[in-house]
């Protein structure tokens, strides 16, 4: 592998080259420094690292760029860092330019070199603070910048409740909103029975229910009931009145065929009479057989048209008839449809009767429940915040509160303890 890549332009050709790289590799550089000196944070064991090496040299020109020894380290238990060809170097208790400043310095001494490579040191990941005690998911969780103890138990999912006061609060809270839904679906569908009785009943106004009396909301309820009930009725009433103008067309139909066939009928009976005094003439000799046959003629073309209004007339009855069936289906299909939205209207309203019952009784039983919660009511749960920190190889415990600051490696403990009020 190797460890060192020169340039083998001439001086000339690679002289934007390598000033650019050697700004970027300072720039670098002095980030890294300068984000140590602000916090100087102090690393400990598990923080992870991200490590750039890269030379300078003067002489040639050139940029050694040490990609061997750059990448991400963890501070092992022992607390330190192992680099490649470096070999182990201190890291707990010390901040990210001392390392940085121990990393050139090594590397100049190990490879004899005239400039000292420059290495930036930066955080990757720090190490995980701890939650115990008294807090909802207890556990290791990744540290951020500025976190609080407030903020590190959110990641918990807060302080942990007590039992009877979730499950009263739950049951209660579940109850009480299925049973506000119940009541308001129960409101509706008695509305909605009041306006299928009166739609039976061929009433034209809807009589408000007496379980609905000062209800809140039930004046809006039944006013849009009475608007669907008066759209139905125009509806049926369109069907209705179309099924009476096609009867009407229908017999008008009917009168003008019989009228017709009236007509049809004296002109069948003159043809039949020239015809017979025709044929009583050419049996005397006195008429001729053209008469006789076009007067034939004329008896058949009369009894055909009048065969062809009798048809026309008796398909009109039959439409007619169809028509006034279809009336007597549309009002007995209404009533059917009527009474079918009544029945299951009754049973919606059954099933929901038990259902708010059930909610009720769920109801009472969490109240019951709250005379054991009353009895923590009169007590006050104190929360106290502790941090375990490390200090020079030892665990030190430091009261706290909510906005104390934490730092990697923290264990927060929360503890509760009851006093009488």
């Amino acid at each position: 592998m190797q460890l060192i890549r020169t340039s083998g332009k001439s001086a000339g050709s690679c002289t934007l080259s390598y000033i650019t790289r050697f700004a970027l590799i300072a720039a670098l550089a002095t980030a890294g420094a300068s984000m140590a000196r602000a916090d100087e944070y102090r690393l400990g064991v598990m923080d992870k690292l991200r490590i750039r090496v890269a030379e300078w040299q003067t002489a040639e020109g050139t940029v050694r760029d040490w990609s061997a020894v750059s990448g991400e380290y963890t501070v092992g238990a022992s607390g330190n860092v192992s680099l490649p060809f470096v070999g182990d170097l201190p890291a707990s208790g010390r901040t990210t330019t001392e390392v940085a400043e121990e990393i050139g310095i090594k590397m100049q001494k190990l490879f004899g070199l005239r400039d000292r490579p420059s290495a930036s040191v930066e955080m990757a990941q720090y190490r995980p603070v701890y939650l115990s005690g008294e807090v909802e998911t207890p556990g290791e969780y990744p540290y951020a910048p500025n976190m609080t103890v407030l903020k590190a138990i959110s990641l918990g999912g807060g302080l942990k409740q007590a039992d009877n006061g979730q499950r009263f609060a739950r049951d209660f809270i579940n109850a009480s909103g299925e049973s506000a839904v119940q009541v308001a679906e129960r409101s509706r569908l008695l509305i909605r029975r009041a306006r299928l009785q009166a739609e039976i009943a061929r009433r034209d106004k809807i009589t408000l229910p007496e379980e609905l009396t000062n209800v809140p909301g039930a004046d809006k309820l039944l006013e849009s009931e009475a608007a669907l009930m008066e759209s139905r009725d125009k509806r049926q009433q369109r069907q209705l009145d179309a099924l009476a103008d096609l009867r009407s067309l229908l017999q008008s139909e009917i009168e003008s065929l019989a009228k017709k066939s009236e007509t049809q009928q004296r002109q069948l009976e003159l043809a039949m009479e020239d015809r017979d005094k025709v044929d009583s003439l050419a049996e005397k000799g006195l008429a001729l057989s053209q008469r006789k046959l076009s007067l034939e003629q004329r008896v058949a073309d009369v009894q055909s048209q009048l065969l062809d209004i009798d048809t026309a007339s008796l398909k009109a009855k039959q439409d007619a008839s169809k028509a006034a069936q279809d009336e007597t289906n549309l009002r007995n299909d209404w009533d059917a449809q009527l009474a079918q939205e009544l029945q299951n209207t009754e049973a919606e309203l059954d099933t929901l009767t038990l259902k708010l019952g059930t909610s009720r009784d769920l109801m009472t039983e969490a109240l019951m429940q709250s005379a054991e919660a009353a009895q923590l009511e009169e007590q006050a749960a104190t929360i106290t915040y502790t941090i375990v920190r490390e200090k020079d190889g030892k665990p030190t415990e430091i009261a706290a509160d909510e906005n104390t600051p934490v730092l990697p490696g923290d264990v927060i403990k929360v503890n509760s303890a009851l006093a009488m009020r």
